[in-house]
């Protein structure tokens, strides 16, 4: 039977205690729970399984590819933290009691942390600026949808960059189950009703009602297929219109320098600083060697302090996180680098570098 656990323990980890609380609903959207008896395994050196664990109850054995033995039990400091982390693992991991633990996929968490670190930079931007003083409502509300998991966190400033208003009267059909799509609308003021018409010549049914901040639209425009409901203006409103080549765009990834561990190693050796773009408490569990910890959560308040005039390799686990820093340290004037795929995926060739 599927388990689930409670937000408040998922608050304890790190560095899932960094996500804002909307964030954290979707994150318990995409848990999986296990358990494990007394002398399974729960991984093995060299696995390569791109998830993030951690202990919710018992008691598990590490050891080390230097063949040191470590204990973690659920409740202390040690299980804040994910089990053998890095990628491929380093660790045997054996269940000592009958065990459970919570697991993650590590790049979906490391882009659920880096989307909403990234809204956090923007909203200071929307709150700051006097210009949005009657969108502010709406346009953080945007920043929280889940539609825009699939938007590359760099993305997320040209999204207010492409929208086009578009104002509307009660009763007024926007879009027609069965038409192909060509665009997606946000609401911006008004109520939308969402009508389905099931079955040939039958007049459609309302199923629901959209308010201020909400997306209609976007469903055909990632699957390609004909709208799948109607939907008409039950007020008079604002809608705020995305087309399907800005909608498109903004999937892509932005061009970012990558290098490889022994590219950055060069760049380091030449003068450059590791960037460790992770929170705080991930860094103070280990991090690269002479690495500055600039959480990019904090960027907007600490990149004046970064040297324009040398190079960085900005880090995390996976890439993710390090990507969305360099684009917008890119922005600021400074020359960043990302190290691709991550800690844990140069965790063999960068282990000299590696404190704890």
């Amino acid at each position: 039977m599927a388990q689930s656990i409670d937000k408040r323990l998922l608050q304890t980890f790190v560095p899932v205690n960094a996500l804002s609380g909307d964030q954290l609903d979707w994150l318990l959207d995409q848990q999986e729970v296990r358990r494990y008896e007394a002398g399974d395994i729960l991984f093995r050196q060299g696995d390569r399984d791109n998830t993030t664990i951690y202990l919710l109850s018992g008691q598990v054995e590490l050891f080390s590819e230097r063949g040191e033995r470590s204990v973690v039990s659920a409740g202390d400091g040690a299980s804040w933290h994910p089990l053998g982390h890095f990628q491929p693992r380093r660790d045997d991991c054996r269940a000592l009691t009958e065990v459970s633990v919570v697991r993650f996929d590590s790049f979906r968490l490391d882009t659920i942390l880096s989307w909403d670190q990234s809204a956090g930079y923007v909203i200071l931007d929307i709150n700051a600026n006097a210009a949005y003083q009657h969108d502010r409502e709406w346009m953080i509300r945007l920043l929280k949808s889940n539609l825009f998991h699939r938007v590359p966190p760099t993305n997320i400033l040209e999204i207010f960059r492409r929208l086009h208003a578009r104002r509307c009267k009660e009763g007024e059909a926007i879009i027609r189950q069965g038409e192909e799509a060509d665009c997606c609308y946000i609401i911006k003021e008004g109520v939308c009703e969402v009508a389905i018409a099931l079955g040939d010549g039958n007049a459609p049914t309302p199923v629901a009602m959209l308010e201020e901040g909400q997306w209609f639209g976007e469903e055909a425009l990632l699957s390609g297929k004909p709208r799948n409901a109607t939907v008409s203006m039950a007020t008079d409103g604002v809608l705020m219109r995305l087309d399907r080549q800005d909608f498109d765009a903004l999937l892509r990834e932005p061009v970012v320098h990558t290098v490889s561990a022994g590219e950055a190693r060069a760049r380091i050796a030449a003068g450059g600083r590791w960037l460790d773009v992770r929170t705080g408490d991930e860094f103070d569990q280990q991090h690269l060697a002479a690495a500055a910890n600039m959480p990019l959560g904090a960027l907007r308040l600490k990149s004046r302090l970064l040297d324009p005039g040398r190079a960085y390799v900005a880090y995390c686990d996976t890439g993710r996180r390090s990507a969305t820093a360099a684009f917008l340290l890119k922005n600021a004037g400074l020359d960043v680098f990302v190290l691709d795929g991550g800690l844990n995926a140069n965790t063999d060739t960068l282990h000299e570098y590696l404190t704890e």
